[in-house]
């Protein structure tokens, strides 16, 4: 595995069709990089200027673009990525928004920290915690179709609570959804 890229979005990755990827809340823009290697274009989105001026490269559009601030709005219309990555990051309020944004045939890869992860530091606000099965929760409330589930501790890059799926719309063929070998 090259540059940290995380296992599950390495995994799921393969899933997603041909066309553009959202990359939300990209940091330095190590999932953006991957996508690319598989043939996507990708838009890097992240409220952190300098962390886009690392994510930037061939194939990455880069947008500085802060969706926590007050009266901020989910900048994209319906149906327009191919695949969605998010990793270590959670902002409620626009969550049904960004899963409008999938394209009939869409996959989304997500992983971010859960309650729980307290106990092992850093992110411990609620806020920024998912609560047990609250991505399937969100996944089935919205129609997709969840591919892979995980919720619990993981002990890579570092010990913490965390949830992960990777759910696809509904037109998405269920043959395409070959899972590699562990």
């Amino acid at each position: 595995m090259s540059e940290n890229i995380s296992p599950w979005v390495q995994r799921y990755a393969p899933l997603v069709p041909g066309g553009e990827v959202l990359d939300l809340a990209c940091g330095k823009g190590r999932h953006s990089r991957h996508m690319v290697t598989l043939g996507h274009a990708v838009l890097a989105l992240d409220g952190n200027p300098e962390a886009l001026l690392e994510a930037a490269g061939p194939g990455i559009t880069t947008t500085p673009i802060d969706l926590e601030e007050a009266g901020a709005v989910w900048p994209f219309g319906p149906e327009r990525f191919a695949g969605i990555v998010v990793t270590n990051y959670l902002h409620r309020p626009l969550l049904a928004d960004m899963l409008g944004s999938l394209a009939p045939n869409g996959v989304l890869i997500y992983e971010t920290f859960a309650d729980g992860n307290a106990q092992f530091g850093k992110p411990s606000n609620p806020d920024f915690l998912l609560q047990p099965g609250e991505l399937l929760a969100l996944a089935l409330e919205n129609g997709l179709r969840v591919v892979a589930f995980e919720d619990g501790v993981t002990q890579q890059p570092k010990q913490a609570m965390v949830q992960r799926i990777c759910a696809v719309k509904p037109e998405f063929p269920r043959s395409a959804a070959l899972l590699p070998p562990f």
